[in-house]
Formats: structure tokens, sequence, C-alpha cells
């Protein structure tokens, strides 16, 4: 089986190699990892996968997950990104299925992020699927969880108490609020609608600038919040499914190193290509702090509070 391996040294180390993902897992030492994030093949008949019935599509993934957990640090977490499966429009929630797998090698499940976003497939005789989900493991209770990192803005960091020994004070964290479970992609800056000012991570489409030739490629941004979270400078994340880097790439423009395994050539070709652009500082990627919502400069309660200044 080929092999690619590439060292670059100004970035933190990597391993990204063209293999078969429980192989590769099998050559990793035991804790070595602090988080595994992936997005495993959905079963629905892509060129990179063998489509089979929703019980042995299950099961063949269950000595990978043995091996995923062996690897995992004692403070380690696994990021498992999943949608549906479609079988002559009926709907398989694919997180349910491998939920019972993960709780009997004893992980402990944290959230279900619902990933939302506003592309994709139109249905005609139901309604049109438009979001995927995480499910968040931890091997222990004593696990990575670096909430500082990934705080959004509040949409009213002026607001205050109003009743109570707090009364008058401010109440919200001048860091930014919990992202909560629902990663939303909206369209904020076109519409002057409050609820909809929800964290933005849009799914790659053809206009998005991190596209490749993957079908079902995900954003950097979204493996981006998984690695600033759940993981420390120096540590280890690796991606037995990496298509194209996009989890590469996140752990290492944030000082983590990265391991990532892919059976097809073309896609670790397009992640090394990518690889090197981000050692260029000519690599494209969506900011993961990009801005979504201005406040109107007449909206008190909207405004950072001088307090915070």
């Amino acid at each position: 089986m080929s092999q690619i391996m590439l060292e670059l040294c100004a970035l933190p180390s990597y391993r990204y190699e063209c293999a078969d993902a429980l192989e590769f897992s099998r050559s990793i030492n035991d804790g070595a990892v602090k988080l595994v994030i992936t997005s495993p093949p959905y079963n629905i008949g892509k060129s990179y996968e063998t489509r089979t019935n929703i019980e042995d599509y299950i099961k063949n993934f269950e000595p990978l997950i043995s091996e995923l957990v062996r690897i995992l640090a004692d403070e380690g977490s696994i990021c498992w990104q999943v949608g549906n499966f479609v079988d002559d429009g009926e709907v398989f929630p694919l997180d349910i299925y491998f939920y019972p797998m993960f709780k009997r090698l004893g992980l402990k499940l944290r959230n279900r992020i619902i990933w939302h976003f506003g592309h994709g497939l139109h249905c005609t005789k139901r309604f049109s699927g438009r979001y995927e989900n995480i499910l968040w493991f931890t091997k222990s209770d004593s696990y990575t969880f670096n909430l500082d990192a990934v705080r959004v803005p509040s949409k009213y960091p002026g607001k205050k108490y109003f009743k109570g020994t707090k009364r008058g004070t401010l109440s919200g964290n001048p860091k930014g609020k919990n992202p909560e479970d629902v990663w939303e992609m909206t369209l904020s800056r076109l519409y002057d609608d409050w609820e909809a000012e929800i964290w933005d991570i849009p799914n790659v489409k053809n206009n998005h600038p991190e596209k490749t030739e993957h079908p079902c490629q995900y954003p950097v941004e979204l493996a981006e919040r998984c690695v600033l979270a759940l993981t420390d400078e120096g540590d280890t994340v690796y991606d037995p499914f990496a298509g194209v880097g996009s989890s590469l790439i996140a752990a290492l423009k944030n000082g983590r190193k990265a391991m990532g395994s892919e059976k097809e050539k073309s896609f670790v070709d397009s992640g090394l290509e990518r690889i090197r652009r981000l050692q260029e500082g000519t690599l494209i990627t969506r900011p993961i702090y990009k801005e979504i919502y201005e406040p109107s400069p007449t909206d008190k309660i909207a405004q950072k509070p001088s307090e915070w200044e």
C-alpha cells in the first residue's frame, strides 16, 4: 500500500498517509492522541465507499472505534461527525446507531452538537435535510475543555441583572458567551432578524473559499472549534478519515500536532498541497471568528459596555 509522509519544519509535526484507517490506527501508541475528530463515510454510495445495509455498515466500524479508544489519552475526546443514511426515502439517523457502540466501549457523551447549514439537496417527498451531528465523547470525567478559547460575542453584552443582590451589575462574561450545542449557518448580514444571529459555519459548497474536489468536505472552521476547545497547544489530533486534510489544518494552524489517514490518494495529494500553502501563508480558510453581527449604535444593551474596555 502506498504511503505519503511529509514533515514541514515551519509547522508543528504531522503524519498524513494514504492508508487504511484501521491499519494506521494500530500503528499509534496507547494514549497518544488527545482528540480524535473525523467524519466517516455515511454509506451513501460515494466513490470512496461501498454501500451496504445499515447493520453491516455500523458493525464494520467496531474494530476501528475500539482502536480509537485505545489510543485516546485519559483526558481526551472523540468528535464523531455524521449525517443521515437515507434508503428508499427512509431516514436512518447515524448518530443514534453509533451511540451504543461508543457507550459499550466506556465513553461518555458530553454533547450531541447540531451543525446546521443552509445549502444542500432539495427534497420533494420530505423536508430538505440541513443539519449533521457531532457526537462529543470523553474517555473519563477528567477531560480538557477550554471554553474561553471558543466563546462567541454576546448579542447583548450590556445586559444587566434586574433583580437580586446582583441587580445593576453586568450579567455576561467579557470574553463572550458559550457557543451552545447548535452551530448554525445564517445570512445575518442580509436580514434584520434578531433570531437569525447565530454562529456562522457554512458547509463547503462550490462558492466556499476552501472547496476542493472532495464531495463531502467539511470546513476547517468546524474542526477548529473542536481543536481549540478540547486540546492544548502541543497535543496530538488524529483524523482516521482525513479526506483533504481539513482537521489536520485546523490542528496545525493552532499549534497542535496532527496525524491522519485517507484511502484516496488524490485526496491525500490535495491535502498535502493545502498544508504546503498553510506553511507559505497562502491557504485561504474562512476565519473561525468571522463577525456576523454589527449592533446598532443606538441600541445600548447591544453595545460592548465601557466597563469591559
